[in-house]
């Protein structure tokens, strides 16, 4: 494994982007998505990395139906830790009392609030009321989660006044902080790899598949990113 500081973001999303294009779309699709991305690496100016991933999402849509292109981009999304879903995991398994483990997600993201990024309790309490977070808010089958901004950023986000300034340093993808910084737009379809972050915690708890969708955007204008995570109702 690479030390940290040599950690080069963009190429290893290229590398997880190519396996699900031909995982998901194919031989041929992987190979004119991928176009143009050889020598992209964190050391490549953002404004050309910017516009290699519209045209990457611009080609992905016209190759692919719309189903097959959120199926790409949800494999993309980055993975939570397995062994901290372990318990609520086995408690699902035991019960199959999706409240009970929607419950003992919020206490573990509340937690990592408290212990990991050392917020105090007043701080603690808006991220809840605003529905941020890991768990999101059940509603029925669904589960409506808004995205916390990126913690590194947080602080500062929530002390930031101007609209534009929060919308370009909320996103956890650095790629699209740079481009709502720059104004670009990256079509939302690249959203999904996000919304893919939820489906990845949701079936590993459960075990089964779950849906995922996005309804708000940063990359669309919208003040924040909230997805949709439809799971299976009480055993």
């Amino acid at each position: 494994m690479m030390p940290q500081n040599d950690f080069d973001f963009d190429r290893y999303w290229l590398d997880k982007f190519s396996r699900c294009l031909g995982a998901a779309a194919g031989e041929q699709v992987r190979q004119e998505v991928l176009a143009g991305s050889e020598g992209l690496s964190a050391e490549t100016h953002r404004d050309e990395v910017i516009a290699w991933t519209q045209g990457a999402m611009d080609r992905l849509e016209s190759l692919v139906d719309e189903d097959r292109a959120r199926a790409v981009m949800v494999g993309c999304g980055c993975p939570y830790p397995r062994e901290d879903l372990a318990e609520m995991r086995r408690v699902y398994a035991e019960t199959g009392d999706v409240d009970r483990v929607h419950d003992m997600l919020q206490e573990h993201f509340q937690g990592f609030l408290r212990d990991t990024l050392r917020l105090d309790e007043a701080m603690i309490a808006e991220v809840v009321r605003r529905g941020w977070g890991l768990a999101g808010v059940k509603q029925g089958n669904t589960i409506i989660a808004t995205k916390i901004p990126k913690s590194g950023f947080l602080v500062q986000y929530m002390n930031e006044s101007d609209p534009e300034k929060r919308r370009a340093m909320y996103c956890h993808c650095p790629r699209v902080r740079d481009a709502v910084q720059s104004g670009a737009r990256i079509l939302a379809t690249y959203c999904y790899c996000g919304a893919g972050f939820y489906k990845g915690v949701w079936e590993e708890i459960l075990q089964r598949p779950v849906e995922v969708e996005v309804l708000e955007s940063v990359m669309r204008g919208d003040e924040v990113c909230k997805v949709a995570i439809h799971v299976p109702g009480d055993e």
